[in-house]
Parts: structure tokens; sequence; C-alpha cells
């Protein structure tokens, strides 16, 4: 299963990219396509840094206050995410970068995977190997 969830994210992702911007090409024209994929990139970055540095700040105060800063961690992961789609030339992985970055998406998509993350914990899903070359 990983194999073929690997294949998908690393061929299949691309070649739905490429034909998305190919449609587009048709559509608007060559200069218009890849003006929208500078752009999109452009004002991710700067959203993925506004947030993202607000997200560290939030961080920093939740343990200053003694408190784990948890849904933040997971919302920075999820903004370094976004930040990674966001840079990657495409229409398809653009639209998932600005959904993540859209605060109240974010916090759906947290609450839905601490909750996916709950659920392995509890059927004992997740695995700890200490038998790694880390663990001696």
């Amino acid at each position: 299963m990983p194999f073929q969830i690997l294949l998908l994210l690393f061929i299949g992702i691309p070649i739905l990219e490429l034909a998305l911007l190919f449609e587009l090409h048709q559509k608007v024209g060559f200069i218009s396509t890849v003006s929208l994929v500078f752009a999109t990139g452009v004002l991710g970055a700067w959203l993925v840094r506004n947030q993202g540095l607000a997200t560290l700040f939030e961080i920093q105060q939740r343990l200053r206050a003694g408190e784990l800063p948890a849904p933040q961690l997971l919302e920075g992961i999820m903004i370094l995410l976004a930040g990674a789609v966001l840079v990657t030339p495409g229409l398809a992985t653009d639209t998932v970068g600005f959904l993540l970055l859209i605060p109240s998406c974010r916090r759906q998509f947290r609450h839905r995977l601490q909750k996916w993350i709950e659920k392995r914990i509890q059927h004992n899903y997740v695995h700890v190997n200490h038998n790694g070359p880390f663990f001696n």
C-alpha cells in the first residue's frame, strides 16, 4: 500500500498538474499561464512566511507559559506543507496549498489529523521502533 501511495504522489500528481496547465494554456495562453504560476508562487511564499512567523510566535508563547503547543506544531507542519506545494508549479497543488493557508480550513484538517492519530494510538497502530541505529 505505501508504494502505491508514493507512486501516485510522484507520478500521478505531476501528470495531473501538466494536464491542468496544458488545459489552462489552451484557454488563456502561455503568458497568462506562466504569470498565474509565478503569482501563486510569490503570493504563497508571502502568506507562508507571515503565517509561519505568527505560528512560531504562538508556539513560543505557549512554551513560555509552560504549555504544550501541540496544535500549533501541527499547524506549523501544515504551513510548511503548504509552502512546499505552493512553490511547486501546478494548479491542484496550489489549491491544496492555499486551502492549508486558510486558518479555518487548516483547523479542520488539524482536527481530522488529530483524531486520526488518536485513533491509531488507541488501536495500537502506532509502533515505535527502539532497536534502530539511534537507540543502542
